[in-house]
């Protein structure tokens, strides 16, 4: 007998941006389905109006196209099986919820909020369970005959299920293995809700698992705890046998300290939790994104593909078709996985280096032209090709440190001289004060004089013609020159840098600094 096709889902909830942890769980069902030759549905859970955020369902579809995770079917993707957003299928989960009342596996429950919080007050770690249940107001307790005067009359009232004490649940999850938890710690959950009509997480999922024909649910840690009752629902309705595998991934973990990855851990640290800039549409709050912040969608797929789960070998760098080959739940790890934000960081400058400078151009020149600076794609790739290997030094808190350029954007202060000539210098700064003494404004003036003959000012031009000079004068100018031009101890190959700047801009700076600094020194 064949097995049934792979189809798996990812259902986020329209509360807010999507979480760099749901893009990882969307990241393994992809992988699994395209590995498998199967099928991944994007389904949409908004049974909780009050949670409702206008924009969310946009922003997450925006949010994998730029990423490169594709849907087969689902929210505006269409498909067999919808409708797929789970607001749109009211009458189908009434049908679902009458039919475990009238199996006697779910029951009628009319407690207010008010007595629910006055029975939690009288009864220590209270439940909603076969303990408790015998003492408020449901149809187990009031008969038929009362209960559907109550609902006739418009009482508000939700559904509960039937959970029945001392059973052993097995969960076979295919990362975790056997799962076993006891029946008699389980809650008679609240699967549907007469105030708007519409289902619970446990009753939605379950149901729209088993009518979208889903053969694997891949979803977070978090879930876990729900999964026997949602093995007793499979079994209440009879579809034990079509019940899809479950496997429950590792929690991302904050980078430093204990407890899983949050957006105030990104604020404290200084990097995203969301793939896009979010706005707030109530507080007007804005939240930092990848895109936004620089990363590459590649970059940001195969750094999420890795927390958690390990190919083995040494490889790291691994395309998207890489991943899909490889690709196995059974490698997943049980324990939480370390937000490495520095190691995302790695994999976007690795990313970044495989491109050619021309990739890089077009972000650098919007980048310059914010700074007032207008310059051609071809004159932004040269500045690239010089500096994308160069290392940024900053301060912190700690001290000074250095970092590799992981992003576009960290070429601005390398690269600002490129542009603007300096207009003072520094003269506690180490580097000029180490390379320009008594003699030098002297020494420029003769380097001034050479380059002012130059008709070929080309890296080989200045060379043909300076390099003689240097032998026959003994001197070394290259530092104080770096001086002149820059106005401190960075930048690339001098030749290179005056090719860029040109003649004219070159003999206007030298000129600059022999005035300014003067024959004094520093």
């Amino acid at each position: 007998m064949n097995s049934p096709k792979v189809r798996v889902r990812f259902a986020p909830s329209p509360t807010g941006p999507l979480h760099i942890g749901g893009v990882r769980t969307a990241l393994y069902n992809y992988l699994f389905a395209r590995q498998h030759g199967g099928e991944l549905i994007f389904r949409i859970e908004d049974t909780d109006s009050a949670r409702f955020v206008p924009g969310a369902e946009e922003y997450i579809l925006e949010a994998f196209r730029w990423l490169g995770i594709k849907f087969d079917e689902g929210v505006s993707f269409g498909g067999e099986y919808g409708p797929y957003r789970q607001s749109e299928r009211r009458d189908i989960y009434k049908q679902y919820v009458q039919q475990l009342l009238d199996a006697g596996r779910a029951y009628i429950a009319f407690d207010t909020p008010e007595e629910l919080t006055a029975k939690r007050e009288q009864v220590s770690n209270f439940q909603y369970d076969a303990s408790t249940r015998n003492q408020m107001r449901n149809s187990l307790t009031l008969g038929k005959e009362e209960t559907d005067r109550l609902v006739a009359e418009g009482h508000p009232y939700v559904v509960r299920f039937l959970i029945e004490p001392g059973e052993d649940v097995h969960v076979n999850d295919i990362i975790r293995g056997d799962v076993c938890i006891n029946s008699s710690i389980l809650d008679d959950k609240v699967l549907w809700k007469s105030a708007d009509q519409l289902p619970t997480y446990h009753l939605a999922n379950i149901v729209d698992d088993h009518l979208m024909k889903v053969t694997h649910v891949i979803r977070g840690e978090e879930w876990l705890p729900s999964a026997p009752l949602h093995v007793l629902l499979y079994r209440a309705f009879g579809w034990a046998d079509t019940m899809p595998r479950f496997a429950h991934l590792p929690l991302l973990l904050k980078p430093d300290g204990k407890g899983k990855l949050s957006k105030r851990d990104g604020d404290r640290l200084g990097f995203p939790v969301f793939p896009l800039e979010w706005h707030n549409p109530v507080t007007g709050e804005v939240s930092s994104g990848y895109r936004e912040s620089g990363y590459l969608p590649e970059a940001v797929i195969n750094f999420l593909a890795l927390l958690g789960w390990n190919p083995g070998g040494d490889q790291e760098l691994l395309s998207m078709e890489e991943l899909i080959q490889k690709f196995n739940l059974e490698k997943c790890s049980k324990n939480g996985a370390r937000f490495d934000y520095v190691k995302g960081q790695w994999f976007n400058r690795e990313y970044l280096l495989q491109r050619p400078a021309a990739a890089w151009a077009p972000d650098f020149v919007r980048l310059l032209a914010a700074q007032g600076i207008d310059t051609t794609e071809e004159r932004a790739a040269e500045v690239v090709e010089m500096m994308k290997m160069k290392v940024i030094e900053y301060t912190t808190s700690e001290g000074p440190k250095k970092r590799n350029v992981s992003f576009v954007s960290d070429l601005w202060p390398l690269c600002r001289f490129f542009f603007v000539a300096p207009t003072a210098f520094n003269r506690e700064d180490k580097f000029v004060k180490k390379n320009w003494k008594e003699t030098t404004a002297s020494e420029m003036q003769q380097l001034r004089d050479v380059l002012s003959t130059i008709d070929d000012f080309s890296v080989e031009g200045q060379k043909a013609v300076v390099d003689p000079w240097v032998e026959q004068s003994g001197l070394k100018p290259w530092n104080a020159w770096r001086v002149c031009l820059v106005g401190e101890g960075q930048g690339p190959d001098m030749y290179a840098l005056a090719a860029f700047l040109g003649k004219e801009e070159v003999l206007r700076r030298m000129d600059f600094a022999i005035k300014t600094l003067g024959s004094c020194t520093v």
